[in-house]
């Protein structure tokens, strides 16, 4: 039996999981290797590190999130 092709609406779900995803694995990474850090006496330019990790996967987050609101309000 073949497979179907993801619908618009699957696609859009399959999307925004990955969204989803991205923003808990990140608020998770960013509190253990924060916590990690503090315990191991990690030198602040790491803290910093960690931070901006987190900040850009979280820009990336809302930038793909308002790109998917755009296409539903479109269609």
């Amino acid at each position: 039996m073949a497979a179907r092709p993801p619908t618009d609406a699957a696609a859009f779900a399959r999307q925004m999981r990955v969204v989803g995803a991205v923003i808990a694995a990140t608020t998770v990474l960013w509190l253990v290797l924060g916590e990690i850090g503090r315990q191991y006496g990690w030198d602040g330019r790491y803290a910093l590190l960690i931070d901006l990790a987190a900040l850009a996967a979280y820009v990336w987050a809302m930038f793909v999130a308002w790109q998917l609101w755009r296409k539903r309000r479109e269609i």
